[in-house]
């Protein structure tokens, strides 16, 4: 994410003009209206159209008699032929009245720059010293860029998987986050790039300006790359052998032909797949013309393309199954029209209640770091909590750490797919635009997020987080009888991320709420991989067969059976880098103290010793702790947080991988089937999948880092969290899903001296 500075208002209104100058609208749209600036005859522009081309939302209130506009953390209230607006509840006097003609409202040509002048939005603050983890600006990447075509080293051919922030030391870090301003930080980028097949991985110090490492890897496939759909729709379209066995299904017009790379992951040469090649699969889909191919699946045809050699070097036809052809467009088109529900506003009048400053947030009690990563996505860093004017330390890090969504259908088109999504594909690189009423409330604030493209040079992505304040119920209540009704309402800050991998859509929301917690909430919509089949209802021959791994949910279509499986990375130092696991069993023993009672509910306690005992299976009775054995609240207990990795869901839980043990992708990947993990910080220990997943052949993230069991009692350790779901197709899914939520939890456990939001909402 690049820095959040405020935009100049003065050249997007210069765009706007000269976007209305285009259409052969300005001369008239400038004509002059009966309004005066500074004794001279006005320029006056349409309302809505100069707001909607400045980015901003503009809606009438025909009961408060007002226009109200909305841009990212700006709210303007205005009334016609007023002199003043309400900016952010800040009365500011206009230059020119708004003013209605023919039933529409016109503002001046100087409207703009007076309400949204940098100094009424309190939002975004000027970073006075940035901080140590900003992600590199534009002109960092092209720097990088510039050092390696100097270097010697550069070839024309080279492709990048990312180039980032090569991270100071932790400690330093934390040293700046909590007061120390004293220190430098020397800017480097780490790059990984391909070169055929190659992996390199490298870094330049942006300040030297010089090539400080260089380093091939031996052994291991890189990323996919968005260059490399384009190869593989070439080599399809290019492909002879594939037109032919299109043609046995009735397909002559390739182009209408839609090609899906996939990951081949690795079983161990069963597969007949040179282990060394870069290679993709595809499995196709026809485009019928109704906007959703998703429902069109080439069925039992998948082709293998080497992206070296960019062409199809094998092709898998295991016979014909009929394409699905019945039109099914998923925006409900050719449905009857469902009038609209009313406005439902979200109002901020008087501004935010956080403030962003270059790329560190801070709302109510909290404050954090956050931006995008080309692979994980959203990243947090240095949280902390203001209690009572200390700021106390949470969470060093926190991000996904990788995903996997396993299918569990064993034919030609299906057995292999097992997608890491963030390690083999990159879910920041696939960040989805939000789009403001629709993918987050009105209220939100919208960031742009810079990163590289696989040619090295700076990309922006617009709207990439969101940012948005809610209610969230009450937060606590109690009406004892007779008095007066206590209750207090739950704020709650959502920081939105999506990611869109092929068919699906993932919502990534970090929920902070003033009490301490943080909720994970991981959503997933979109549209289903589905697969093609000869039933058209339950009631046909072939209907028990087909649906053997899924469920019919349309005629001729199954939804296939499979897992999301998410796991997060949470470096958390609970006031302090030096942690604990702690293990409360709530548990019934005999009463001994007499009485009429025969048992008692009591507590047994226990510290996991090591890494291999913290890797554990989730059971939702078991507290599960990660303490400072250092640190106590004012009677004496450990300072602690609760870690919950399935807090509930919509979906079914995911226990573990549905899959044997003798299954290849159990002997390559460990975090699916254990929901905790404790391990000891090592700053290179980033993905539970490890650095190279694509076609691993062996376990190189968390089975590898747990194997020489280090000691994890008060030691800097890192939490990982794996939960998920294990998705049963249904009907209401078809043709596109409705988000389906799992939710991870932390929670403060005897971490303050009291309930921590009392007195916080309290009116003066």
């Amino acid at each position: 994410m690049t820095s959040c500075t405020r935009l100049s208002s003065r050249p997007l209104l210069k765009a706007a003009l000269t976007a209305l100058s285009a259409a052969g609208l300005a001369s008239a749209l400038l004509a002059p209206l009966p309004a005066a600036a500074h004794g001279a005859a006005a320029h006056m522009l349409p309302l809505k159209k100069t707001m909607e081309d400045f980015g901003a939302t503009v809606r009438w209130d025909d009961y408060a008699g007002l226009w109200t506009i909305q841009r990212n953390s700006v709210t303007v209230r205005v009334k016609p032929r007023a002199g003043t607006a309400l900016v952010n509840g800040q009365t500011v006097k206009l230059p020119v009245p708004l003013v209605m003609k023919g039933g529409q409202p016109y503002v001046s040509d100087e409207f703009i720059n007076t309400v949204f002048a940098p100094s009424l939005d309190k939002t975004f603050q000027i970073e006075a010293v940035p901080h140590p983890l900003n992600p590199l600006s534009a002109d960092e990447i092209n720097a990088t860029l510039a050092v390696l075509k100097a270097s010697g080293r550069w070839q024309p051919s080279y492709r990048f998987t990312e180039i980032t922030l090569s991270e100071p030391p932790k400690e330093q870090v934390w040293k700046f986050a909590l007061g120390d301003r004293g220190q430098v930080f020397a800017r480097r980028a780490d790059f990984t790039l391909l070169d055929g097949s190659q992996v390199i991985e490298g870094t330049v110090d942006l300040g030297q300006r010089s090539l400080v490492r260089w380093e091939p890897k031996a052994g291991v496939h890189g990323m996919v790359l968005v260059d490399d759909f384009a190869t593989v729709q070439n080599a399809m379209e290019a492909s002879p052998e594939y037109a032919q066995t299109l043609a046995k299904r009735g397909i002559t017009d390739i182009r209408k032909v839609v090609a899906t790379p996939l990951t081949v992951g690795y079983f161990g040469g069963k597969d007949a797949l040179q282990e060394d090649a870069r290679l993709l699969k595809v499995v196709s889909y026809l485009d019928v013309g109704d906007g959703n191919y998703w429902a069109h699946p080439i069925e039992n045809l998948v082709a293998v393309v080497d992206l070296v050699q960019k062409k199809v070097i094998k092709i898998e036809d295991n016979g014909v199954i009929p394409v699905p052809m019945k039109a099914t467009g998923y925006d409900g088109s050719g449905r009857a029209l469902v009038p609209p529900p009313k406005p439902l506003d979200i109002s901020e009048p008087e501004g935010k209640n956080y403030t962003i400053t270059g790329n560190t947030l801070r709302w109510r009690n909290w404050e954090m770091h956050f931006k995008l990563d080309s692979r994980v996505g959203l990243m947090f860093s240095t949280v902390t909590y203001n209690d009572h004017g200390k700021k106390r330390q949470i969470m060093y890090e926190g991000s996904l750490g990788g995903m996997i969504v396993p299918y569990g259908d064993p034919d030609v088109g299906w057995y292999f797919k097992a997608y890491l999504d963030s390690g083999e594909y990159g879910m920041g690189t696939l960040t989805s635009p939000i789009e403001r009423g629709k993918d987050a409330p009105d209220n939100v604030v919208l960031l742009d997020a810079t990163l590289s493209d696989t040619s090295g040079k700076p990309r922006t992505i617009p709207r990439a987080i969101g940012v948005f304040e809610r209610y969230a119920g009450p937060e606590f209540k109690h009406q004892e009888y007779g008095q007066p009704n206590l209750s207090v309402e739950r704020r709650e800050l959502v920081i939105r991320w999506i990611s869109t991998v092929g068919n699906y859509d993932y919502i990534f929301d970090w929920v902070f709420a003033e009490n301490g917690t943080i909720g994970i909430n991981a959503g997933a919509t979109g549209i289903e991989a589905v697969k093609g089949v000869k039933s058209s209802t339950m009631r046909d021959a072939s209907a028990a067969e087909d649906t053997r791994y899924g469920t019919l949910i349309d005629h001729n279509i199954v939804g296939t059976t499979h897992q999301h499986i998410y796991n997060f990375r949470l470096d958390l130092d609970i006031d302090g880098e030096n942690n604990s696991l702690t293990e409360v069993d709530p548990v019934v023993l005999p009463n001994t103290r007499g009485g009429p009672r025969s048992s008692t509910m009591q507590t047994v306690q226990r510290t996991a010793e090591t890494e291999q005992q913290a890797a554990q299976k989730f059971d939702a009775s078991t507290i599960r702790l990660l303490s400072n054995p250092n640190k106590f609240n004012k009677v004496g207990n450990p300072v602690s947080y609760q870690l919950i990795p399935y807090a509930g869901g919509t979906h079914p839980i995911a226990k573990g991988a549905n899959f044997s043990q003798d299954e290849w992708l159990n002997k390559r990947l460990s975090f699916m089937d254990r929901q905790l993990w404790v391990t000891r910080y090592e700053p290179q220990q980033r993905f539970p999948e490890g650095k190279y997943p694509n076609r691993s052949h062996e376990d190189t993230g968390l089975g590898a880092f747990v194997k020489d069991n280090q000691s994890i009692v008060n030691q800097d350790d890192v939490v990982w969290l794996t939960t998920g779901t294990t998705h049963v197709a249904r009907a209401e899914e078809w043709p596109i899903m409705p988000t389906e939520w799992v939710h991870v939890l932390l929670k403060p456990w005897n971490f303050f001296d009291e309930t921590p939001t009392l007195g916080l909402n309290k009116k003066k």
